[in-house]
């Protein structure tokens, strides 16, 4: 009999963002290994779930089986804390992670200590922790006191790719990221600016839906900088193939990250990479492949994306670089290797 899991996740599956493509990857992945993956569908208004979200949520834990196998999304964990607590003795949760919700960008101190308080619930109800990188290991162990025993890390994986042929006239500078204040798309806009006197064009590809204000604040400083003919915001993607293949410099000055799947994409590509030198950033990108500068610094990021665009010799290196670590990312089925092999351990 195959082991069974259901997996509880907010909204739809099939939105584009770094986790619900994970989560879509985890779930095949372990069917290929054999799991028998029941997924559980919670309302879409997390992480700020309604009382009717949360009636919904405690409905569909309830109906599962007692002692079943349970892996909730943290995009939801995090937020539903009693209802967790109260099925926390009658089902193995587990809750996946990808990172802590009050480290969002734009939160109200309010905000951030509900968060903090309700994630920190919501874990102590869980058998056990996936995050999806060493540093939220770290960082769960220091906002919550979670012991690393506890913690499992499952990096996302990579496909091979075809390598990007970096020849574009001008270069092609490409952004992957939701249009969330988190990103720092209006850091990479400020540097843009200051660098009109270059050769280049960029293309922000990713969701408008996930705060449209902000999206807008955007628009309005890519038209207040006049760099509306040179700035494409293609909105979301579902195939990003051709938009890895046609670029030639990969930038997103993110201001935090629980992983970063684009930054392994990106190399996966062969494309060198501009970025905040931040964890878990600085353990993807190699200094060989990429040139990471301070955080919520768009001088400096200027100043990167200069060296990168005027010193074709740098950026040959740093292509060269990040073709040669692409032979070194993980794959996914390791990634579901090391939550099956977690999950076999609590249902023993």
């Amino acid at each position: 009999m195959s082991p069974a899991l259901y997996f509880a996740i907010p909204g739809d599956l099939e939105s584009l963002t770094g986790g619900y493509a994970y989560d879509r990857r985890l779930i095949a992945e372990l069917r290929a290994l054999g799991w028998e993956v029941t997924v559980v569908p919670l309302a879409s208004g997390f992480p700020y779930p309604d009382a009717a979200a949360l009636q919904a949520a405690d409905a569909a834990l309830n109906a599962i089986p007692d002692e079943a196998l349970v892996l909730v999304d943290g995009l939801a964990l995090g937020a539903m804390d009693t209802v967790a607590t109260q099925h926390s003795k009658r089902l193995r949760l587990v809750a996946l992670c990808h990172h802590p919700l009050a480290l969002e960008s734009g939160l109200n101190e309010n905000t951030r200590t509900h968060f903090l308080q309700s994630e920190a619930t919501a874990l102590s109800a869980s058998r056990a922790i996936v995050v999806t990188s060493p540093a939220s290991r770290a960082l769960l162990t220091h906002l919550f006191g979670i012991p690393a025993t506890r913690i499992t890390v499952a990096v996302p994986g990579t496909d091979p790719a075809p390598f990007a042929a970096c020849e574009g006239q001008p270069p092609v500078l490409l952004c992957v990221a939701t249009l969330t204040r988190r990103k720092g798309h209006d850091l990479l806009i400020d540097a843009l600016a200051t660098l009109s006197h270059l050769e280049w064009q960029a293309r922000f590809v990713g969701g408008d839906d996930f705060d449209p204000g902000w999206a807008q604040t955007l628009r309005e400083k890519i038209q207040g900088a006049g760099l509306q003919q040179r700035i494409v915001l293609t909105g979301s993607r579902k195939d990003l193939r051709a938009e890895y293949q046609g670029a030639d410099i990969f930038v997103l000055p993110t201001r935090f990250e629980g992983y970063g799947m684009v930054f392994t994409e990106a190399l996966s590509y062969g494309l060198p990479i501009v970025a905040s030198q931040i964890e878990p950033v600085t353990e993807i990108v190699p200094p060989e492949a990429g040139l990471l500068v301070p955080a919520e610094n768009s001088a400096a990021l200027a100043s990167a994306l200069e060296r990168m665009l005027m010193d074709t010799t740098l950026r040959a290196t740093l292509t060269q670089g990040a073709r040669e670590s692409a032979e070194n990312l993980p794959r996914w089925p390791d990634t579901a290797t090391a939550v099956a092999r977690l999950l076999q351990e609590i249902v023993r």
